[in-house]
């Protein structure tokens, strides 16, 4: 079954590679979506492939690259892109 879920991702996560490593690990992981930093210093992704590897990537994703420090993800249910692959967006 295939899922989707946007992820709000705060802490010290701009300025540490988070968004290149994060392209690296959906992909390692077969998933789709991209991955943005925000205005206000966050990281927001939109993740969607099959469950347990969405779930790898939310587990990835509270701990980051090396230099990052999560403080907080929000996680919320959203639609599956359609594209199949996944990309880093410009900054919103």
């Amino acid at each position: 079954m295939i899922i989707a879920r946007r992820l709000m991702i705060r802490g010290r996560v701009q300025g540490v590679g988070y968004r290149a490593s994060a392209q690296f690990e959906a992909e390692r992981l077969g998933l789709s979506g991209w991955v943005r930093n925000r205005g206000d210093g966050s990281v927001e992704a939109l993740i969607a492939g099959p469950e347990t590897a969405v779930e790898q990537f939310v587990a990835w994703a509270h701990r980051g690259p090396t230099h990052a420090q999560v403080a907080a993800i929000e996680i919320t249910v959203t639609d599956v892109p359609e594209s199949p692959t996944f990309t880093v967006q410009a900054t919103l």
